[in-house]
């Protein structure tokens, strides 16, 4: 649902629209410095939100207006578990040219 920046955090909000439920939003806010700190991409910023909302089973119990935060934990994991994808897809393109 697009997102608001005060100085160095940008926090993205998003709306959960459930059939026949009230739509429940949620606010993830994250210090633009970790994006740097960690080399990621801004443009990344939506999707890890999301994965943090949606990948800890937490949203169905969050109050509306819940805020969350992406931490440096959050960032190291996503750069892990990238660089790891990354390299899994360079093994197979090596192993498909013989």
């Amino acid at each position: 649902m697009g997102f608001d920046q005060a100085r160095n955090i940008r926090s993205y909000r998003f709306d959960r629209i459930g059939q026949g439920e009230i739509t429940r939003r949620f606010v993830v806010a994250v210090d633009l410095s970790l994006f740097l700190k960690h080399h990621v991409g801004v443009q990344e910023g939506p999707s890890m939100c999301f994965h943090k909302l949606s990948g800890d089973g937490a949203v169905p119990d969050l109050m509306a207006e819940e805020a969350q935060e992406l931490t440096n934990d959050d960032l190291v994991a996503y750069v892990s578990a990238k660089t790891l994808a990354d390299e899994r897809k360079a093994s197979a393109r090596r192993g498909h040219h013989h």
